[in-house]
């Protein structure tokens, strides 16, 4: 009875609540007032090259969906890839209208940049379920694609979680967020940290549908935001070499 208790009491673990799409992001301060006017400007060097990365990104896929029905396993190399291009889309919104959360320009890279306030890791899978990869990218992510197209705006979400970081001035929920967050930042210099929180936790969803449907995990997405910018299965900064503090202990 204590066990079940306890459990109700705490809530999921860090194992339920873990999930292999881990999103990450953390606001910079200070954040200029103006910038963000011509971002638009500045990110089309990037967009360019997504155009090609992401027609990568579909044949690639294409491929990746063959080799896991023939033999349960995706591709390493086409996995890497198709998770830098994830990686690469996320900075890219991040940095522009998808969040307005950076003013450091995104690098053109498609690996990790671990040292970049937004970061995308996904987990490699060593097995895959053959028959869940033909029907998990467009029949059982249907109640997802419902819900993120409310929130992002008549599916465009899915333009963006597929090559368009810059979908969040299509008239969507999270695009007039994001006006409202630089209309606030122009105003008193300071990005309002709810609107903040709950933009990232939108966008951690949809990048762990984009990573189910794009057939990296047979893990289905959980329906939460998670919002903030720290992914909840991403444990807090510690030393593992270093053993746990000691709890003092109450006197007799």
């Amino acid at each position: 009875m204590a066990d079940t208790t306890s459990s109700i009491t705490q809530g999921p673990s860090l194992a339920e609540r873990s999930y292999p799409v881990r999103v990450r992001a953390v606001l910079d301060s200070p954040l200029s007032r103006w910038l963000w006017l011509v971002k638009w400007l500045l990110i089309i060097p990037h967009l360019l090259v997504l155009v090609v990365l992401w027609a990568g990104f579909w044949l690639l896929s294409i491929v990746a969906l063959v080799a896991i029905v023939i033999t349960g396993r995706y591709p390493r190399p086409i996995f890497e890839f198709n998770v830098g291009v994830l990686r690469w889309s996320w900075r890219v919104g991040y940095y522009a209208y998808g969040v307005l959360g950076t003013d450091r320009y995104p690098p053109f890279s498609l690996g990790a940049e671990p040292d970049y306030p937004a970061t995308l890791d996904i987990e490699y899978p060593e097995r895959l379920s053959r028959g869940l990869a033909l029907v998990k990218w467009w029949l059982l992510a249907i109640p997802h694609y419902l819900i993120l197209g409310l929130l992002l705006g008549g599916g465009t979400w899915f333009m963006w979680g597929f090559g368009d970081p810059g979908w969040a001035w299509g008239g969507s929920v999270v695009g007039l967020l994001v006006l409202i967050s630089g209309i606030v930042l122009a105003v008193t210099g300071a990005y309002p940290r709810p609107l903040f929180d709950f933009i990232v936790g939108i966008h951690r969803w949809a990048l762990r549908v984009a990573g189910y449907a794009a057939l990296m995990t047979d893990r289905y997405p959980p329906f939460r935001l998670d919002l903030g910018g720290d992914d909840p299965c991403v444990p807090t900064a510690t030393n593992p070499a270093e053993p746990p503090m000691p709890v003092p202990q109450a006197g007799p």
